[in-house]
């Protein structure tokens, strides 16, 4: 356990949590909305700091990242909390969870996560993921610098609701962004997340500002946020926002949590895909097996360029310096 960053001391023993928008005002012996920062005696400190439920080596595309390196291996760890209640969520056991639910955490400090990271060969760097991340900010703070420092890349796996400063705090140590957009509606926010849109959008905006490189999960709930005219308008905000290049990767839901929807129909993610397309250069589904979803092709000839399987990733037409093998369109790819 650790003093947090991003608080401030209120009258009778209370704090007010700064690091994410939902600015929680937390009394003695209470925690906040994301279980791991808690009030001990008037000042908040960050129970997840160095404890982990889960550190396994990864495929990148597993994050899922599939223009970030594709083919290689990532260490990943995850803590236990989130600052979002999604009602669907399909990890519960750890994000709606505290430390207390799990006694038998990994503590590894930032410095020993770090040599971790160095010992397993052709490992890229670190990802944080698998619950929130950013609620551990204290943690990544301290561990992002020393990955750079040995020459590795820091990735994190998000659902972007967080405050400007502090993202702004770990934009020049993090290499790779995935965030999960979970919707485009305030009112899907609400009453799925218990959280708003704005401030996703808003850490997106910033995200891309910062040249760090960015892609995008939507998960399709049949019946919550399928609707096309809504789907159609933020992928229209992507493009027009961050950019026609900006990877979406659309993911089936399968009932999990409180949310007992039927899983998302092959059709729809198909038809939705579709629709991406439309806007985006580069759009995959993941989750199920929907022939040449996976793949990368080039948008300017159209030549397959990375072909991929689940996570088996063959790259066929596209040379070490990300070019198109076939007509030299330069394809926004971090590759080595």
């Amino acid at each position: 356990m650790k003093e947090a960053l991003y608080y401030e001391k209120l009258d009778n023993l209370k704090v007010r949590c700064l690091l994410c928008p939902h600015h929680c005002v937390i009394g003695e012996g209470k925690s906040g909305i994301c279980k791991v920062r808690k009030n001990v005696r008037g000042f908040l400190y960050t129970e997840s700091y160095g404890a982990f439920s889960a550190i396994h080596l990864d495929p990148i595309e597993k994050k899922p990242l599939y223009h970030f390196y594709p083919g290689k291996m990532i260490l990943s760890a995850g803590s236990v909390g989130c600052n979002l209640s999604c009602i669907f969520c399909q990890n519960y056991e750890i994000s709606q969870s505290g430390t207390e639910e799990f006694p038998s955490l990994q503590v590894v400090d930032p410095e020993k996560l770090a040599l971790l990271s160095l010992r397993h060969p052709g490992n890229i760097g670190l990802a944080y993921t698998y619950n929130e991340p950013f609620i551990s900010f204290e943690m990544i703070r301290e561990t992002a610098p020393l990955i750079k420092r040995q020459g590795q890349k820091n990735v994190m796996v998000t659902n972007g609701f967080m405050n400007p400063e502090p993202l702004g705090e770990l934009l020049p140590w993090i290499d790779a962004f995935n965030v999960d957009l979970k919707g485009f509606t305030e009112s899907f926010y609400r009453k799925y997340t218990r959280s708003r849109l704005a401030p996703v959008l808003d850490s997106l905006k910033q995200i891309r500002k910062a040249g760090a490189h960015l892609e995008i999960t939507n998960l399709i709930i049949p019946g919550a946020n399928d609707d096309e005219e809504v789907f159609h308008a933020m992928v229209k905000w992507i493009a027009n926002e961050l950019g026609k290049n900006t990877v979406l990767h659309l993911s089936r839901y399968f009932p999990a949590y409180k949310l007992t929807n039927p899983p998302t129909p092959s059709e729809t993610l198909y038809r939705f895909f579709r629709i991406a397309r439309k806007n985006l250069n580069y759009v995959y589904v993941g989750n199920i097996e929907i022939p040449d979803t996976q793949n990368t092709y080039c948008p300017s000839c159209g030549a397959l360029l990375i072909k991929r399987s689940g996570y088996i990733t063959q790259i066929v037409d596209l040379d070490k310096d990300g070019l198109c093998s076939k007509c030299r369109n330069v394809i926004d790819i971090k590759i080595g």
